[in-house]
């Protein structure tokens, strides 16, 4: 694919890109105005809602606003951070081509070119988290005419990021019970899409498709539009395995995966993402990220450690279900309807207005995220830990 934007222009505008300032140039820089739509791009989030969590944070009795895991990190990935240290002061590039390299041999990744360092896999890149992996695929397929198709509602930070180069964006709603119309997305593949973007699980439903019925999907349509799988939940999926379509990169297809630490892992202040691509799709997304290069050589040595840890995943899932299944009951107990979670949070329906309900919680020291979409009021509470669900539910009690 052609881009007109080159890199050292990218490097210049890719902040004003990722505050969805490039429609809004007035805006000035110092403001408080500019942080929040700079982190309400980066986190899909509502101006007013970063906002308010800034200045709310010192409160909050339970943080359940940012899909965090409060669980770890692992044992392991803290010692590896605390041992890096004192080797800190040189760049990580050793480190660093482990890691792509254990990426690949896991996924059966073969492409490899070789350079001066030694190998460099084509089919993995890395990133400071899944964001600016996101985002660098939002310029090489929303630039240039792009438009891109995606469910309705899904995360968003890709695609106001290729909104913000121009592109179109065309939507296939929900499902009935608020997953991925698999059907109806491989009936709307038009010659004018770009790309194809599927969250799965889904954010901010909570919902994972059949990974059967979503393998089916990716081998057809492939053959006709790139299709972009964000995985950042996948690991609370009951088989993260079967539920990955990164098999299929391997397998030649025209699949672009994208996973995070920020979730499972517990490094959401660590910042490590991965993406799996073939490599044209690879050498086109580097044009736009800094790769492997925005990494701390402390960071991707943790990542290491918890990317080997299956014990600690185990632990971290069985902790989240507890948690889950505590909130679930708090909501039956009151009368409240939710959709079952395959993630580390859940959506459930509220009967006042969504913003009234966040801020009401947010007064009792409970973060919480608000939606509206299919004539509803929503709201999605993050899991934590077993104190902060009490401390939802007090708070819940009072005002449901």
């Amino acid at each position: 694919m052609s881009t007109s934007m080159n890199r050292r222009n990218w490097l210049k505008s890719s902040a004003m890109l990722a505050g969805g300032l490039g429609l809004a140039p007035a805006l000035k820089w110092n403001t408080a105005e500019a942080a929040n739509a700079i982190a309400a791009q980066l986190y899909a989030m509502p101006k007013e809602q970063v906002g308010e969590m800034v200045m709310a944070r010192p409160q909050l009795k339970a943080r359940l606003l940012a899909n965090e895991n409060p669980f770890g990190p692992c044992k392991k990935a803290r010692e590896a951070l605390i041992g890096e240290i004192d080797g800190s002061f040189r760049y990580g590039f050793e480190k660093k081509a482990e890691f792509a390299e254990l990426l690949a041999q896991d996924y059966k990744l073969t492409e490899v070119e070789e350079r001066g360092r030694g190998k460099r896999y084509t089919q993995v890149l890395l990133g400071a988290g899944s964001t600016e992996l996101l985002m660098a695929a939002s310029i090489v397929y929303g630039q240039n005419g792009g438009r891109i198709l995606s469910a309705d509602p899904t995360y968003m930070s890709l695609i106001r990021s290729a909104q913000n180069v121009g592109a179109e964006w065309d939507t296939v709603p929900l499902t009935k019970d608020y997953k991925h119309d698999l059907n109806a997305l491989a009936d709307a593949v038009s010659e004018e899409h770009s790309m194809v973007y599927i969250c799965n699980p889904n954010n901010p439903t909570g919902t994972s498709v059949d990974p059967d019925e979503l393998r089916a999907f990716c081998k057809e349509v492939s053959k006709k539009k790139p299709i972009f799988i964000d995985e950042a939940y996948i690991d609370y999926t009951p088989d993260p395995e079967k539920y990955s379509m990164a098999d299929l990169v391997a397998e030649g297809y025209n699949v672009i995966v994208t996973r995070t630490f920020s979730k499972l892992h517990a490094f959401a202040g660590l910042r490590i993402g991965y993406t799996l691509a073939q490599p044209d799709v690879i050498a086109e997304m580097s044009k736009y990220t800094n790769g492997d290069g925005n990494i701390s050589s402390p960071s991707i040595a943790a990542a290491i450690e918890t990317y080997k840890d299956k014990e600690y995943h185990a632990y971290a899932k069985e902790m989240n279900e507890k948690s889950k299944q505590f909130l679930y009951k708090t909501l039956e107990n009151a009368g409240y309807e939710y959709i079952p979670s395959d993630t580390n949070f859940v959506l459930f329906p509220v009967r006042l207005d969504s913003n009234r309900f966040r801020s009401e919680m947010m007064k009792r020291g409970v973060g919480v995220r608000s939606w509206s979409f299919s004539n509803q009021e929503w709201c999605r509470v993050s899991i934590g830990t077993m104190q902060d669900m009490e401390y939802f539910a007090e708070a819940f009690n009072e005002i449901s």
